[in-house]
């Protein structure tokens, strides 16, 4: 259904940094930096960007929005939760753990952003 999710940042070098870990954490490959300064994360099930926004106004965070990314099992979810945080992002919502079916972990990026971990247990 996705094509790509783009997120705002801030400091694009602190949002590759915290990302090229947590992602990498995943198995995903460095961000790769774009002539307009954008990052960007490829795979073959989609693409992740930051950029700073267009407008040149502040990136700020969706209240209420959660860019996920799938886990293959906790302990990778958890390894990408404790690489986000080492590399400047903060903890919210419960610790990481199951959720009925669900093994969940979730950080704000160094920009604000709320994302998630997901591995999906059945």
């Amino acid at each position: 259904m996705f094509s790509h999710i783009m997120i705002g940042g801030n400091d694009i070098a602190a949002a590759k940094s915290f990302y090229d870990a947590a992602l990498g954490a995943l198995g995903v490959e460095p961000g790769v930096i774009d002539p307009k300064g954008r990052c960007f994360y490829r795979t073959e099930t989609g693409v992740f960007a930051i950029s700073t926004p267009i407008d040149g106004n502040a990136a700020s965070h969706g209240n209420g929005s959660t860019v996920g990314f799938l886990a293959d099992s906790p302990e990778a979810a958890n390894a990408w939760h404790t690489a986000g945080l080492a590399n400047g992002g903060s903890t919210c919502e419960e610790p990481p753990g199951p959720r009925g079916d669900l093994y969940l972990a979730y950080l704000r990026d160094p920009s604000g952003n709320k994302i998630c971990a997901l591995h999906r247990m059945s």
